[in-house]
């Protein structure tokens, strides 16, 4: 399972969201200003099987403009080395985590 949080602009967060629950991703969000984007945005929150991240990703390029920084745990790749990140058309910043354990009550 994989953790995906997109801090994406708020005019453009209902597009995202809704995107995503027509797909089937159950998806929640918190409302948030700060210094990623510098302006009042959604921080998205969708968990997906492993193989499904590359959809959710290409949802929320879909949905927005201008660019998309993905970022890799703390900047590190799988082998443990510095990684700058990848670099997409979109209007988000998105963390995709690992998670060792997903339960629902």
């Amino acid at each position: 399972m994989k953790m995906v949080m997109a801090i994406v602009p708020r005019k453009r967060g209902d597009d995202v969201l809704t995107a995503l629950v027509n797909a089937g991703y159950a998806s929640t969000f918190s409302e948030t200003r700060g210094g990623m984007l510098r302006q009042s945005q959604l921080t998205l929150f969708t968990g997906v099987r492993n193989e499904e991240v590359p959809k959710v990703l290409e949802i929320i390029r879909e949905s927005c403009s201008s660019e998309l920084a993905i970022h890799h745990g703390f900047g590190l790749d799988a082998s443990g080395e510095q990684s700058p990140g990848v670099r997409m058309p979109s209007g988000a910043v998105v963390f995709v985590w690992s998670l060792d354990r997903f339960e629902l009550p």
